[in-house]
């Protein structure tokens, strides 16, 4: 599957992002593909849990800016596909762990927030970089994250786009783990095998418990997200934010 590897290990279904090149950054068939994978795991009952991760020294880096269409951002379909995935992720009767070494950026740091356990590599990073770019949070971080953190460092989080790092993010509620270089890769196995052997109908009702307690208006969020992003890639704003990124230099943001 382009930019997706899809394997599985007994009950353990690994998705893994593949664009290494680009420190993993999300192109469409990416989104697709993931969205696809885990809609095909909802009536698959070998499936017991789901690993997603990355490929090489990142999570996943966000968007992809070198292919970014702003069409497709201003006419909401990249948006649709997007909230697929999101979507795909918390409504789905089975725990989704995401494994994150190295930045989950943007739309990678909300496809990590969307997951049920988040294991942090000391490398790990995980920002909302959206208004650098003139553009707001989407993939439901509005209210995943603060859900996780609550409003103040939501707001700290996404309206300065401070990124955190591992521990910072453990300590504020925002991942589930973290772990040293040595312990990465043994605590994510071990938390695979225990929920690859756990009973899934009561793995299935907790997380669907839990989700609708915490998270209520996820679907108002994206929508509201939906029309937000819209909105903002017409801005002549969001022409400079994504040019100064690529050029690497600081942004002049008029209003416009």
């Amino acid at each position: 599957m382009t930019d997706l590897s899809v394997t599985r290990e007994g009950g353990i279904l690994r998705l893994r992002l593949d664009r290494p090149h680009s420190l993993n950054s999300a192109s469409p068939a990416m989104v697709e593909g993931l969205a696809l994978a885990l809609e095909e795991a909802v009536t698959d009952d070998s499936v017991r849990v789901v690993h997603l991760t990355g490929e090489g020294r990142a999570f996943c880096s966000g968007a992809d800016l070198a292919g970014l269409d702003p069409a497709r951002v201003a006419d909401g379909s990249a948006m649709v596909l997007a909230n697929r995935a999101i979507r795909a992720i918390t409504t789905l009767d089975k725990p989704v762990l995401a494994a994150v070494s190295g930045p989950a950026a943007g739309f990678g740091c909300a496809l990590a927030l969307a997951c049920d356990l988040v294991v942090a590599h000391p490398s790990a990073s995980f920002s909302l970089s959206f208004t650098r770019l003139g553009l707001m949070p989407d993939g439901a971080t509005t209210a995943t994250v603060a859900a996780s953190i609550g409003r103040a460092r939501a707001m700290r989080m996404a309206l300065l786009a401070e990124k955190f790092d591992a521990t910072e993010a453990y300590l504020a509620g925002l991942v589930t783990h973290v772990t040293t270089e040595d312990t990465y890769d043994e605590v994510v196995e071990v938390l695979l095998a225990k929920l690859e052997a756990g009973a899934p109908l009561a793995l299935a009702a907790t997380k669907k418990a839990i989700n609708a307690a915490t998270l209520p208006h996820l679907e108002q969020a994206m929508e509201t997200e939906h029309r937000g992003q819209s909105l903002l890639a017409r801005t002549k704003d969001v022409v400079e934010g994504v040019s100064a990124f690529v050029e690497r230099r600081a942004a002049v943001f008029r209003g416009e």
